[in-house]
């Protein structure tokens, strides 16, 4: 029985989740902002003992690999790094944007939409993304363009049913036409574990997992640079 353990820590609130092909799916979420390094190794204990399963029983760890807050993304990546290294498992870095996708698909009624995704990257600059999750395979999102981060008044949908979510929807600048033309738009759909182990259990049915030392942040931001996170002490 394959087990994935998924951690997000991408904004506000701190979340964790637990998968496993024999259909368990549980998670835990809570408001922490400032306060993940203290709060993301508790709840992951508390996860795990609460689903009987432990750590060394875990196949993989997913992480929210961003975009998302800078430290809050690392300290993600950094986590999953260390608990992988601890137990020898594979990594599996899930987008922010893809889990926003999916955990908006879950709520929504409407048959063949696409997703418009999008994050407050402040500086006056928005994360973006859009998707469509797959009918045959639902727990698999499908980017429809590049992530990438740009001016509010730089963001297009190439779809034209779709519905749109996240904290970049209610950032000034928004071109009123993308929110005009949606089905519905959720201005205050945070990303959480929950649909990034989801996605994790297809990424690793696909083997993308990688090695715990490519367990990296994706900023997005081209000014931004990076190395590969030390282990995770």
């Amino acid at each position: 029985m394959t087990h994935i353990l998924a951690l997000d820590t991408s904004g506000n609130a701190c979340s964790v989740a637990l998968w496993n092909d024999a259909g368990l799916l549980m998670g835990k979420e809570e408001p922490t902002e400032r306060q993940h390094t203290k709060r993301l190794l508790p709840m992951v204990k508390d996860l795990l003992l609460a689903a009987d399963v432990k750590m060394s029983n875990l196949d993989a760890i997913a992480y929210g690999r961003g975009p998302g807050s800078f430290t809050g993304i690392r300290i993600a990546a950094g986590v999953a790094q260390g608990l992988a290294f601890g137990i020898d498992c594979k990594v599996l870095p899930i987008s922010t944007l893809a889990a926003l996708a999916l955990r908006l698909h879950q709520q929504s009624n409407i048959a063949n939409l696409a997703y418009a995704c999008s994050l407050d990257a402040r500086m006056g600059e928005v994360y973006w993304g859009e998707y469509i999750i797959d009918e045959d395979h639902p727990e698999i999102a499908l980017p429809q363009v590049a992530e990438r981060v740009c001016s509010p008044t730089q963001v297009e949908v190439v779809n034209s049913l779709y519905a749109a979510c996240g904290s970049g929807m209610a950032v000034a600048n928004i071109p009123q036409a993308i929110i005009a033309s949606a089905q519905s738009v959720c201005s205050d759909l945070q990303p959480r574990a929950l649909e990034m182990a989801r996605l994790a259990g297809a990424d690793f049915a696909l083997g993308r997992q990688c090695a715990p030392e490519d367990a990296l942040p994706v900023y997005l931001r081209d000014e931004v640079t990076w190395q590969k996170l030390p282990r995770y002490q």
